[in-house]
C-alpha cells in the first residue's frame, strides 16, 4: 500500500523544514553552542532546545491525543543532555512520525490556546522551523538563504495573526523590510528580524 502521507502537501513541508533544521543542527561546531542568536535571550543552544522541545509535544499531542495540561512540565527545562545532536534528530524523528500516521492530520489537537485541526497545529511548527532555522543559521554563520517554498508556505500560513503575534510576548515587533526587500525578507520582518 502506497503512503497517502507522502502526497500530502502539508506533510511535504513539514519533513523539508524539519530537514532545513536538522541540517542547520548538524552544522554547529563545538564551539558555537554557547554563541548568541537574533533570539535576544537565546544561545544557539537554547535555540535547539525550544525547537526540540517543540518536536517533543507533537507525539503525544497528536499521536496520543493528551492535552498540555495532562503533560505538564514534561518538556520544560534541558531536553538536549549530552548530545544535542542526537536529542535533535530523535524528537525531529518521532514528531514525522507522528503527523505522518495514518489519520493523524485530520484529528484535533489539545493546545494551551484550545482546541486545534492537528492540520493547523503542523502549519505552525513548519513555519517555527523555516523562522528559527533563519536564526540558527545566523548564530552559527551558515547559508541564511531559506527554500522557497517554505518562506511562501510561512508567508502564507502566518499573514494572517502576524500582528497578533507581537501581543504573545513570544515574539519581537514587526520591522519595515527595506524598500524591494525579497519575500524572505518579508517574512522575517514581519516577525521582528531585521536582515
Amino acid at each position: 500500500m502506497a503512503d497517502r502521507s507522502a502526497k500530502n502537501p502539508l506533510l511535504t513541508r513539514h519533513g523539508e523544514a524539519l530537514d532545513l533544521f536538522t541540517d542547520r543542527v548538524h552544522a554547529i561546531r563545538p564551539d558555537q553552542w554557547d554563541a548568541p542568536t537574533p533570539c535576544t535571550e537565546w544561545s544557539v543552544r537554547d535555540l535547539v532546545n525550544h525547537l526540540t522541545a517543540e518536536q517533543l509535544w507533537v507525539p503525544p499531542l497528536v499521536r496520543d491525543g493528551s492535552t498540555i495540561e495532562a503533560q505538564g512540565d514534561a518538556f520544560d527545562g534541558d531536553v538536549l543532555g549530552d548530545d544535542p545532536v542526537a536529542a535533535w534528530d530523535r524528537a525531529a524523528a518521532e514528531a514525522r512520525a507522528a503527523f505522518r500516521a495514518p489519520g493523524a492530520i485530520e484529528r484535533t489537537v489539545h493546545l494551551s490556546y484550545g482546541e486545534t485541526p492537528a492540520s493547523h497545529y503542523c502549519a505552525q511548527m513548519i513555519t517555527d522551523a523555516v523562522v528559527h532555522a533563519w536564526d540558527l543559521s545566523r548564530g552559527i554563520g551558515a547559508d541564511e538563504r531559506l527554500p522557497a517554498a517554505l518562506v511562501t508556505f510561512s508567508v502564507r500560513e502566518i499573514t494572517p495573526y502576524a500582528a497578533d503575534l507581537e501581543k504573545s510576548g513570544l515574539f519581537a515587533a514587526p520591522v519595515e523590510p527595506p524598500a524591494g526587500a525579497d519575500v524572505q525578507t518579508k517574512l522575517l520582518a514581519l516577525l521582528g528580524r531585521r536582515v
